[in-house]
């Protein structure tokens, strides 16, 4: 059934509008004459649905398959895995696969991040790190330390104590009464900085950062446990880090006592080019959590890596426990494919490829700012956003219903009958954003670029 199905195509549709409730996906669509893609093969840097098209995969399937699609070597390493130890949990035991993973982590991570607890996913690691900041403090004689900070616009993950991190009332808002104690802080738009810090990045980033540090005042520091940011934050499209924006957040977070958590389940695994972005950005956080591309996306794993000052209460020094886990939390196949994803990054120098691509990558996008309804280009490494606007010379964005009719109903979708799969989103203002598998170059980012280039054109008639 399987190969009539996929010839066909059709049959894939009743089943997805009966049986498949599918993630973040609204489905009236589909009840109106309307088909969800399905995607039944990928290859390199390509990806191929039930009726044969190719597209490139200009997001990586999502921030996740770094080295490409159907690595024979990481199917072989998890194959493998399968015939000798399918699964076992870190519940009091542990195996192989799990403890060579955390050695290679703790390896790659900075300064004294050792201490490796491995998860199923980023929103795990996410909780991971907020449960053990509370749990850390309760320990160390500062019970009050419990709340949260996070920048507007973040996308932390949907578990119910990480939703209370992110920032987006859409995504948030049905599921209230969330977590309490997570407060939120301006984000790093240089794009849509206040007037008077619009022309001085780095003025802007300490402004940005100082605005943490006014927050953990407010709210008190004998509250506040720790500050969540992702490097370059995603949600709203990719906004980098301006120039002494981390340092100075480093230098708060010592003065007052609360644990710098560097989300990266997106940023992390050469997407900025280092294995670690805050390695990067010059900073050391005191977690990291991280997932997507620790295996490529080959099977779902995710960690989070903590200080080893972190881990003092839970060591030889003390007698605590911390009673947290995951049922599949260091899979052994899983882990079995990170450390063969690994080993491609390393083989093929796809850490030293980010780095030394990055400025083309950067340079192809930004043809697009002749364009009336491209406001801004930004990100790094293999990660970037372009912002789409009404007026260039005054920023003013679309109204909602604007943003519907041409991001949403026309924009997405053309790009995808292109040949470009990639992501438009309007959580904030509208953005394309683009997160290729690692093992591009020149001739996809030229590609990327027409795409773009031709369905923008076509959009800007549409008012």
């Amino acid at each position: 059934m399987t190969d009539n199905v996929t010839r066909a195509g059709t049959p894939y549709q009743d089943a997805i509008r009966n049986n498949v409730w599918m993630h973040m996906s609204p489905h009236q669509a589909l009840f109106n004459g309307g088909e969800a893609p399905v995607i039944v093969r990928g290859e390199g840097h390509h990806i191929f649905d039930d009726k044969g098209k190719k597209y490139l995969d200009g997001l990586a399937g999502l921030f996740t398959v770094q080295v490409g699609h159907g690595r024979e070597q990481i199917a072989k390493a998890m194959y493998d895995q399968t015939l000798k130890l399918p699964f076992m949990p870190l519940w009091s035991y542990a195996h192989p696969q799990a403890i060579e993973v955390s050695e290679r982590l703790a390896s790659y991570a900075p300064g004294d991040l050792n201490r490796v607890f491995l998860t199923s996913g980023g929103g795990d690691s996410v909780e991971s790190a907020m449960k053990l900041a509370k749990n850390y403090f309760k320990l160390v004689g500062k019970p009050g330390k419990h709340k949260i900070i996070s920048r507007a616009t973040a996308y932390h993950g949907t578990p119910h104590g990480a939703l209370s991190v992110t920032s987006l009332p859409g995504l948030r808002e049905q599921f209230a009464p969330l977590v309490p104690g997570a407060h939120k802080v301006p984000n790093t738009n240089f794009y849509r900085a206040p007037e008077h810090l619009a022309h001085d990045e780095k003025a802007f980033g300490r402004w940005a950062a100082d605005r943490i540090g006014e927050a953990i005042e407010f709210e008190g520091a004998d509250s506040v446990a720790a500050v969540f940011l992702e490097p370059v934050q995603n949600s709203g499209g990719c906004f980098p880090p301006p120039p002494g924006y981390f340092e100075r957040v480093r230098e708060i977070c010592d003065e007052y006592d609360v644990l710098l958590v560097s989300d990266e389940t997106i940023c992390a695994y050469g997407r900025i080019g280092d294995m670690f972005a805050c390695n990067d950005f010059g900073y050391v956080p005191d977690i990291i959590t991280s997932a997507k591309g620790i295996t490529s996306g080959y099977a779902p794993l995710g960690a989070m890596i903590a200080s080893d000052r972190l881990f003092e209460p839970f060591g030889p020094g003390g007698d605590e426990t911390f009673y947290h886990g995951y049922t599949f939390g260091g899979h052994p196949v899983a882990c079995a494919a990170a450390m063969a994803n690994f080993d491609v990054f390393e083989e093929e120098k796809l850490n030293d490829h980010v780095h030394e691509n990055a400025a083309a990558f950067k340079f192809t996008l930004e043809k697009l700012k002749d364009l009336p309804i491209v406001g801004d280009v930004r990100g790094e490494g293999f990660f970037y956003g372009i912002e789409l606007v009404k007026d260039k010379d005054t920023k003013e964005s679309f109204t909602e219903e604007e943003s519907e009719r041409i991001l949403k109903n026309f924009v997405s979708a053309k790009m995808y009958d292109s040949g470009l799969y990639c992501r438009a989103d309007d959580r904030g203002d509208p953005v394309i954003q683009l997160s290729p598998p690692l093992t591009v170059g020149q001739n996809e980012f030229d590609e990327m670029e027409q795409i773009i280039r031709g369905v923008l054109q076509e959009a800007w008639t549409m008012f």
